[in-house]
């Protein structure tokens, strides 16, 4: 079957790209114009995929991105951002999007992302119950939350695909360039810090209580789970 993609950008020139390019590449695609038409689209339809710009007449992305996690849609969401600036990149991966992109974008690299989210989209579920601990760490597979300290909290789709490959992988030194490929499908790029912005909203998560850091920064090479003990 063929995915089925939304466009939701007030660019009528980036949505027409868009349409053609993802057309050719054998995608159903869909496009909207403004947020609130997006967010409409998106609820009417359920894509497996949505594109959405962050500067938008009636509702921006941002709004619209909240608005669909609210719903307790876990669809992909790629947006589209005019700034590189890591403060608006957060906002919209804490509002619950699964990766960004800068504009002006090459069209190849917004098509790799497409194909590795919806790749994860795909397989990247547990269908079996089960939880995953280390330490005094546990992944709850069926709800996708986590729990420490006490406190159970909610994961991001990119967030959960993390810290299971963390806690499948304990005390294992995983490279920065493993981690992309096994998350985000794409070979990692020097110039782009989107694993270092998740890295740090993943800690913030797991050490609110106080807690001792787990994912530790394993200088020039990566990242590894490990506790006090080892």
């Amino acid at each position: 079957m063929r995915a089925k993609i939304l466009v939701v950008d007030d660019d009528e020139k980036i949505t027409s790209l868009l349409r053609r390019s993802l057309a050719f590449e054998g995608y159903d695609v869909l496009t909207a114009h403004d947020g609130r038409a997006g967010l409409q689209t998106m609820l009417e339809t359920e894509p497996d995929l949505v594109v959405l710009d962050v500067m938008m007449p009636n509702l921006d992305g941002w709004e619209v991105c909240e608005r669909i996690r609210k719903s307790g849609s876990k669809v992909p969401i790629l947006m589209l951002t005019a700034k590189d600036e890591v403060k608006d990149r957060v906002k919209g991966l804490d509002l619950g999007a699964d990766d960004y992109l800068v504009k002006p974008f090459a069209l190849e690299e917004l098509l790799a992302r497409v194909r590795a989210l919806l790749r994860r989209g795909s397989g990247g579920a547990e269908t079996s119950g089960g939880r995953l601990v280390f330490e005094d760490l546990v992944l709850d597979l069926d709800s996708r939350e986590a729990i420490r300290g006490g406190r159970t909290f909610e994961l991001t789709s990119k967030e959960f695909d993390l810290l299971h490959l963390f806690m499948s992988n304990p005390r294992r030194v995983l490279t920065r360039e493993t981690i992309m490929e096994k998350i985000w499908g794409y070979d990692y790029s020097g110039e782009s810090n989107v694993l270092e912005v998740y890295i740090a909203m993943l800690r913030q998560k797991l050490e609110e209580g106080g807690e001792k850091r787990l994912i530790q920064t394993v200088r020039g090479t990566g990242y590894v789970l490990k506790g006090e003990s080892g």
